[in-house]
């Protein structure tokens, strides 16, 4: 196995947010407004500020796309939702983007259908600021878990050779009750440390798919973030729920100062 650590950084993407809600919000109602009382500065604000909301909200997007490739969990209900959440708001981006086309031609301003789009996209950029609310307070994407001891977020990419022990951390890389995350080919493994040595795990709640990595481990004992399950490290068994099935488990050796990871066939 060939290997190559690093440290996972979220990307602060939600002070980006506020930026485009504000602009695409703005952009509505200034149209609304001029093609209420017929003011033609109205309209060209609203232009201005539909085109500002176009181009932050893809700044925007460029971290959040980050985050929905390497952060959210794979094979999971935030997987899901994350997806959901970023058709949404292309789609209204999108829609802004054609609003602000058609009225390029309009010389009396923004008609109907060019606030019927602006009104569509602001509904959809409601749903998808739900949606992304979600993400971050029940999915805790973004959130820096933290507890006792954990140590700083580790993460390391290795290239596996099926049934040969791979070498995965030097013995006194973690602490008690640490883990790291290791992408094994296609898998997701967590290493972690107890009172009784290495052990290693899959990534993968078994309930919703959350990230265990993500979790706390004490006492040779993980629990997702996401709903609480827990299972026991060393068997993989469910000790607590929602989970009803375990989760597979792998074999640690020591060599030297090696910690060394062992995958089947």
């Amino acid at each position: 196995m060939r290997s190559k650590a690093s440290v996972r950084g979220h990307p602060i993407h939600p002070a980006l947010i506020p930026f485009p809600f504000a602009f695409l919000t703005g952009a509505f109602f200034f149209d609304a407004a001029g093609w209420l009382v017929d003011r033609e500065s109205w309209w060209t604000t609203g232009g201005h500020l539909a085109a500002a909301g176009i181009a932050t909200a893809l700044v925007a997007a460029v971290p959040g796309f980050i985050d929905y490739l390497f952060t959210v969990p794979p094979r999971s209900s935030g997987k899901r939702r994350a997806t959901r959440h970023m058709l949404v708001n292309l789609l209204a981006v999108a829609l802004v983007a054609v609003a602000w086309i058609m009225r390029r031609g309009m010389i009396a301003g923004p008609d109907i259908w060019v606030l019927g789009l602006e009104l569509a996209a602001l509904g959809l950029l409601t749903a998808g600021g739900w949606m992304g609310g979600v993400l971050v307070n029940r999915n805790q994407i973004g959130v820096d878990h933290r507890y006792a001891s954990a140590g700083k977020w580790k993460e390391q990419r290795i290239a596996a050779s099926p049934g040969a022990p791979g070498t995965v951390a030097n013995v006194d890389e973690l602490k008690v009750d640490q883990m790291k995350l290791l992408h094994v080919g296609d898998r997701r493994i967590v290493l972690g440390r107890t009172e009784q040595g290495y052990v290693a795990f899959d990534d993968h709640c078994p309930h919703r798919g959350g990230s265990l990595a993500g979790g706390t481990m004490m006492c040779g004992t993980v629990q997702c973030p996401w709903h609480g399950s827990q299972f026991d490290v060393r068997t993989g068994a469910v000790k607590a729920g929602p989970a009803d099935r375990s989760i597979e488990t792998y074999r640690i050796e020591q060599h030297g100062n090696e910690i060394r990871l062992s995958l089947s066939r």
